[in-house]
């Protein structure tokens, strides 16, 4: 073939392939496509919950601080906290959270085993951490959590499909922040129904939790368990 008739059948092929390029792209990106046969759907993501009652969810996570007078103001309150445990932070004391869930109102969430980055994970890595974090509360406390928080809030695609996987019916992140780190000091919302407050197992627990909960009676709100407000 000469070379301008080579050029000029060239030409040709790639005018043909450029409306397949066009067409396939079209479709979106693999991350966008319909979930293969079999894959669990998708848990939503709450941060707030939508409802008319006067009610606000306390959430607590991680688990390495132990405090006595954190746990007599959790009982002594009733309050129905949810607690999103590391597993490593009631292996050499699960006393202190059989105690929270068998004389108070909390229960045990996910939280993953190592507190990773879920994102930086792959779906077996990411299945490893929530799916190893639900065997272990449940062999522990007797009770499947059916919450998933991924550590720092942060997830993924991913990270939704394996929740369900998992167990869990929805990914929770919060409405505010209200924990104490060193000489930060968090801020005084003006608190609504549906609000999810953070909080964690570090040494001003007890302080950051009487603050909600006033914040709480502020507001003519009170505290419920989060886990009933999320639907299947």
């Amino acid at each position: 073939m000469s070379r301008p008739r080579l050029s000029r059948a060239l030409r040709g092929a790639l005018a043909a392939l450029v409306p397949l390029a066009l067409f396939g792209g079209l479709g979106g990106s693999p991350a966008q496509a319909a979930p293969l046969a079999g894959w669990p759907e998708p848990v939503p993501v709450v941060s707030h919950v939508e409802t008319r009652d006067p009610v606000v969810f306390i959430t607590i996570d991680d688990g390495w601080y132990h405090d006595p007078a954190a746990a007599k103001l959790l009982l002594d309150r009733r309050v129905p906290a949810s607690l999103f445990l590391l597993p490593g932070a009631y292996s050499y004391d699960s006393g202190y959270f059989h105690t929270l869930l068998d004389q108070g109102r909390s229960r045990v969430e996910n939280h993953t085993v190592n507190h990773p980055d879920l994102t930086t994970l792959d779906a077996a890595g990411q299945k490893a951490e929530v799916c190893g974090a639900r065997d272990q509360h449940l062999a522990q406390f007797g009770d499947g959590p059916r919450l998933l928080r991924p550590p720092y809030g942060v997830y993924d695609a991913t990270t939704r499909t394996t929740a369900r996987a998992c167990g869990a019916k929805a990914v929770v992140t919060w409405t505010y922040d209200l924990t104490t780190w060193g000489q930060w000091t968090p801020p005084t919302p003006r608190l609504k129904a549906g609000d999810i407050i953070l909080l964690h197992f570090n040494e001003t627990l007890e302080e950051d939790l009487r603050r909600a909960l006033d914040l709480a009676d502020a507001a003519g709100l009170q505290p419920a368990p989060l886990r009933d407000y999320v639907a299947e």
